[in-house]
Parts: structure tokens; C-alpha cells; sequence
């Protein structure tokens, strides 16, 4: 697995859409700091791109990844490698590849105008933390599509549905329901709808810990109460990890079951 990772990784840095990438949060970082001339500003501003861009970079690249190199998988599918082995590894390639060009194409203009001097490191540490579990997950997700589907266009099309539903359509779904339902208590039900989805779990956490919460009226009381303890933070980290991990063990068991 580490050998297909090491080539699905190194194949990628050679591509010309990392690079792309990797120069496009580079320039964001450098024009957003140039704007603004405050860390704490350019954090806050820069989570609005990072929670909807990253999940749909993930997904694009994961499932393009996928197609893209499948006459390389049956090459290797037909020799005597185990078939988790051969997709966990190009999928930690992907992943580990769009992580590292977020984390460097960003740190890089943060470093060069003092953020290791400033009170707004841990904020971006988050930020940039945050950003990598998205990646993970929804690369996973990728994955798991393009594994489901042979055709190449049904492929995109979930995939391109599945960010735009956790993007945007399910916090429609999930404010309508906070207007129809708004007699009754709704704590729980709002703490959970926001586990259940990666990209507005990530936004609660970095909103908290930048201490903007207010902006979120009374959910955000709600989300500080409860997020803001250490068993708040335990849980959504592990809710994190779950995101990852949940794909990848669809990953692992429709490889093995798929009829190549």
C-alpha cells in the first residue's frame, strides 16, 4: 500500500493541477493579508473559502484521480495485490497531496508576515487542521462514488451532489426545520444536525474558537455550551475521525466485493 502511495503521491506533485492548486491558496493568502494587513481578519476570512472549496477540490480530485488512472489500476489489480492495498493507497496519495498543498500554499504567506508572533496562530492552526480533515473526508467520499459507479459522468454528477447537498442544501434543510419546528426545544436536534455534517461541524469549531459565536444568536449559546467544553471537543474530533473513517471502510469492503 505504501509503495502505491508513494507513487499516487509523487505522480500527483508532478501534476500540473497541483501546482494550480498550490499557487491558488499561495496568491489567497498573500492578496488577503495585503487587504486586510491584520492575521486575525485574514483568518476569519479565509474560513469562508476553506470550508466550501476544500470539500469540493477533495471531491473533484478524488473522483478524477480515480477515473483518470484506471487502466494503471487494472494493471495492478491483475497482479498478486491485495485490492485494499492498491485503492487505500491512491486514495492516501490524493488526500495526502491536496493536504500538503493547502498546509504549505497557505503557511507560507502566514509565516512570511509573523504568524508565530501573533495571537491568531492557534486560530489558523485550526483553520489549517480543519481544512486537512475535510480534504481527507471527502476525498474518501470521492472514492467511495467512483468505486460505485463505472460510468464516468454518473460518477461526477454524485459526486458534484453529494458537496453541493452538504454544502449548502442540508443547511437550508436544517434552518427550515430550526422556522417550522421553533416551539419546541431544539438543542439536541441542533447539536446533532451539525455533527452529521463535516462541513458545518468545522465551521462551529472555528467560529467558536475565534469568539465569534455571538454572530450565531442563540445556536451559537447553544454551541458554546456545548462545543466549548472538553467533552464537546473530544466528541466532535472523534466525529471527525468517524467522517474518515466510515469511507474508508466502504472503500476497503467495495474493492474487495467489486467485480473488476
Amino acid at each position: 500500500m505504501f509503495k502505491i502511495l508513494k507513487y499516487s503521491f509523487y505522480d500527483l506533485m508532478r501534476s500540473r493541477w497541483s501546482y494550480v492548486y498550490f499557487l491558488f491558496y499561495l496568491m489567497l493568502g498573500f492578496v488577503l493579508l495585503f487587504l486586510n494587513n491584520d492575521l486575525s481578519k485574514a483568518v476569519i476570512t479565509l474560513m469562508n473559502v476553506i470550508i466550501i472549496l476544500v470539500p469540493l477540490i477533495g471531491t473533484i480530485f478524488g473522483v478524477m484521480y480515480y477515473y483518470n488512472s484506471k487502466e494503471f489500476t487494472e494493471l495492478l489489480l491483475a497482479q498478486p495485490v491485495k485490492r485494499s492495498s492498491i485503492f487505500l493507497g491512491q486514495y492516501f496519495g490524493v488526500a495526502l497531496s491536496l493536504a500538503m498543498s493547502l498546509v504549505i500554499g497557505l503557511g507560507l504567506p502566514f509565516i512570511f508576515y509573523g504568524i508565530f508572533n501573533s495571537d491568531a496562530i492557534a486560530n489558523f492552526s485550526l483553520l489549517l487542521i480543519t481544512g486537512v480533515f475535510l480534504t481527507l473526508i471527502f476525498t474518501a467520499l470521492a472514492f467511495v462514488i467512483a468505486l460505485t459507479n463505472d460510468n464516468k459522468i454518473k460518477g461526477f454528477g454524485y459526486a458534484i451532489l453529494l458537496w453541493l447537498f452538504l454544502a449548502v442544501i442540508y443547511d437550508g434543510i436544517f434552518l427550515m426545520s430550526l422556522v417550522f419546528f421553533e416551539d419546541y426545544p431544539l438543542d439536541k436536534f441542533s447539536l446533532i444536525a451539525t455533527m452529521l455534517n463535516p462541513i458545518d461541524l468545522s465551521r462551529v469549531l472555528i467560529l467558536l474558537k475565534m469568539d465569534i459565536s455571538a454572530l450565531l444568536g442563540y445556536t451559537g449559546a447553544v454551541f458554546q455550551k456545548f462545543f466549548g467544553t472538553n467533552q464537546g471537543i473530544i466528541l466532535s474530533s472523534a466525529m471527525l475521525i468517524l467522517w474518515v473513517s466510515v469511507p474508508l471502510y466502504f472503500i476497503r469492503r467495495i474493492s474487495n466485493r467489486k467485480d473488476f
